[in-house]
């Protein structure tokens, strides 16, 4: 039973590589002609036939990053609360109840609530701000997963011999066990820049437009995106099979840019990692 089970493991493992490997060679070899140095460092004009994806790929780094410092602080604030200082039980299933029914909620919601609370009610517009906060809400669920967990990891011990030596429980906290759990809060980081870089329907009503050839002067200002971009020449551009070229080479550099930065992810937690 053993060997069955571990053959069914290695064989679901292998169709996910293999469906990534398709995936990523088809990409490469429909976009990797599309790419070049104008293309990366140029702005799309003439319909967006032609030109560069310059300011789709600094409007998505700005959106993730955004999204980042407003679900980051939030999720270890929650987790922390729910770990270390949480004594009702009624109340903390309450809350993640709450959480997990947070996660399964479909991004164009999120979207939407955005574009209801952020954009008119707040009255923030289609900007920078707009998205980071309606994204930051979207990852929240992740983010606050992974370093509940990562608090849980941490052993009960630090937490007492800390207390032992007179600390008291925020100084606990701050000074031993934050520390500790940050290299595995550091994962709820990746997953929540993978999603939120990818995101569309969040980010079409809240923060990308159909073209700005502009760099964003502020947060409130709005941005291309690649995802949106990705959608706009798919399915609403004027010559959309002439752009074809163009929309697989954006699919891969957005494929790229979250690669590279969940490998600064990774790297940064390996190297906390090893301080410990």
């Amino acid at each position: 039973m053993e060997r069955i089970f571990f053959t069914l493991f290695r064989t679901a493992a292998g169709i996910n590589g293999l469906a990534l490997a398709i995936i990523c060679s088809f990409l490469l070899v429909r976009g990797l002609p599309a790419i070049n140095w104008t293309f990366l460092t140029q702005a799309p004009y003439d319909s967006m036939t032609k030109g560069g994806i310059l300011p789709c790929i600094v409007g998505t780094a700005v959106l993730s990053l955004g999204s980042l410092l407003v679900a980051f602080p939030l999720g270890v604030g929650t987790a922390i609360y729910l770990n270390e200082y949480a004594r009702a039980p009624r109340l903390v299933r309450i809350i993640r109840l709450g959480i997990n029914n947070l996660a399964g909620v479909p991004s164009v919601v999120f979207g939407l609530f955005g574009l209801a609370f952020f954009v008119i009610t707040l009255g923030l517009g289609v900007s920078i701000l707009a998205g980071c906060l309606t994204l930051g809400f979207l990852t929240l669920p992740v983010i606050i997963g992974t370093a509940e967990e990562a608090l849980r990891s941490v052993p009960q011990t630090y937490r007492e011999a800390s207390l032992g030596l007179g600390a008291t429980k925020f100084q606990t906290i701050v000074r031993v066990v934050l520390p500790a759990a940050l290299p595995g809060m550091l994962t709820g980081c990746i997953l929540g820049i993978s999603r939120a870089a990818g995101e569309t329907a969040a980010i079409m009503f809240t923060a990308a437009v159909f073209y700005t050839p502009e760099m964003p002067k502020s947060i409130l200002s709005p941005v291309m995106a690649l995802p949106y971009h990705i959608y706009v020449l798919a399915t609403a551009g004027t010559n959309i099979d002439k752009t074809r070229p163009l929309q697989y080479g954006t699919a891969l550099v957005l494929i790229g840019l979250v690669f590279g930065m969940n490998l600064f992810a990774v790297w940064l937690r390996a190297r906390l990692q090893k301080r410990r």
